[in-house]
């Protein structure tokens, strides 16, 4: 998974794709960094989605900037409006139905 490094990198990000997933953690999160494989293999099915990692103690604006308060955070966005967040006890299951749902329904509009 990228790391985007600045704030500013991670608004480019945003706005530049259509489909642009976040992964907030921090480097000593447990939960993040077991969570961060399934993440990675959840959005393999998916490759219109553009996945990128921001580690907050990093790069410290983003919890100004998205109101972060804990780690890890999912933010997906949809032609850079958040669509999704999911924080600290993601429900897995409910996540990939929902990002299956999205992803679907964009699918569909380009035919």
């Amino acid at each position: 998974m990228k790391k985007l490094q600045t704030i500013q990198a991670v608004l480019t990000f945003i706005n530049n794709h259509h489909l642009a997933f976040l992964y907030v953690s921090q480097e000593d999160c447990s939960v993040c960094h077991a969570l961060r494989p399934k993440m990675t293999e959840l959005l393999k099915n998916y490759p219109k989605i553009e996945l990128r990692e921001v580690e907050a103690d990093q790069v410290k604006e983003i919890s100004a900037e998205y109101l972060i308060f804990s780690a890890p955070t999912l933010l997906f966005f949809v032609d850079g409006k958040e669509y999704l967040r999911e924080g600290k006890f993601v429900q897995f299951r409910k996540l990939a139905h929902t990002i299956e749902q999205v992803y679907s329904f964009e699918e569909s509009q380009l035919k």
